[in-house]
């Protein structure tokens, strides 16, 4: 299937004509695991970004690490730079006997708009620190500082912690990737189908108890506000859903498995944003899940002269 053949997974309607249609690709998974609805073509290759973190945080327990709790969750994380998420960072660092510098994430403003506003009014500037990605790159610095590992070339795809979290990603996918790039942050980056990713997911939560991958997915769970932040989706919904886990990656990619085996991947093929939560409420709703959390979701409002005057709704 061409991408422009792409089925449309949500539609921008304002004054109540389509204005416009976001496409892309999208699988659910029934709790053994098997395809329950499946649109475009998610048997493809497609870049996770940052929904591989629950995998290269398993890295770092690999390497040894012995994160738990906030910094377990934070390894795994797309954090929005708020005050407690910048605070969490530099102990995980100090604690590793290294500070900011350390870190070759790019400076960037808070991912969370409040945020890099509140920055910007009091003289902030972007940093690496604010980075969404700089819990991920602490966590491989201090496995990195533990085993006496090279701290420069840390982003290299043949370092000992790249390795470790491509064989991770693998392992859990069920496939070696596609292709390889360059994320936002920094890191290699692997091309993996979103069947694969949704099973992924799967496995995590159903690992037994104390498991490594159990501990990724518990971590996250009871503190998902540090793999997002007080204003985010998967906050909201790992709050509101018992045992649902859930994680949003760059140009609108997003994986959730319930606590039952259910799951769900998509990725809206322009990288949309403003279809993430109309898609994602839909695809929850498919998969059987009832919560006033998903209208909060689902919102994503459409304006014209200071007014509501349409939306953004799943297409499906």
């Amino acid at each position: 299937m061409s991408q422009s053949a792409l089925p449309a997974l949500a539609e921008v309607i304002r004054s109540g004509f389509v204005e416009g249609r976001h496409r892309g690709s999208l699988v659910l998974l029934d709790a053994d695991g098997t395809v329950a609805y499946a649109l475009g073509t998610p048997e493809q290759p497609v870049y996770p970004r940052s929904a591989a973190k629950p995998f290269q945080a398993l890295a770092t327990l690999r390497a040894g690490l012995a994160l738990r709790g906030e910094q377990l969750a934070l390894a795994a994380s797309s954090h929005s730079a708020e005050p407690f998420h910048r605070a969490a960072v530099r102990r995980m660092l100090a604690d590793a006997g290294l500070t900011e510098a350390a870190l070759r994430t790019p400076a960037e403003l808070p991912l969370d708009q409040v945020e890099a506003e509140e920055l910007l009014r009091s003289g902030g500037e972007p940093a690496p620190i604010l980075m969404d990605c700089s819990g991920k790159h602490a966590g491989w610095l201090a496995a990195c500082a533990a085993n006496g590992w090279d701290l420069e070339g840390y982003l290299d795809p043949e370092h000992p912690i790249q390795r470790l979290a491509r064989t991770a990603l693998e392992e859990a996918v069920g496939e070696s990737a596609a292709h390889t790039g360059t994320d936002g942050c920094g890191a290699p980056l692997l091309a993996v189908p979103l069947t694969g990713l949704a099973r992924a997911y799967r496995a995590l939560v159903l690992a037994e108890p104390g498991t490594e991958q159990r501990r990724v997915a518990d971590a996250m769970r009871a503190h998902p506000e540090y793999v997002a932040g007080t204003r985010r989706a998967d906050t909201w919904l790992m709050r509101a859903v018992p045992g649902a886990l859930s994680k949003m990656g760059a140009e609108a990619v997003q994986v959730v498995a319930l606590a039952d085996g259910r799951a769900l991947a998509f990725k809206i093929e322009d990288g949309a944003e403003r279809a993430r939560g109309p898609v994602l409420a839909a695809a929850l709703r498919r998969l059987g899940v009832q919560d006033p959390v998903l209208e909060r979701i689902a919102a994503s409002p459409l304006h014209g002269g200071g007014q509501v005057v349409g939306e953004v709704r799943a297409a499906f």
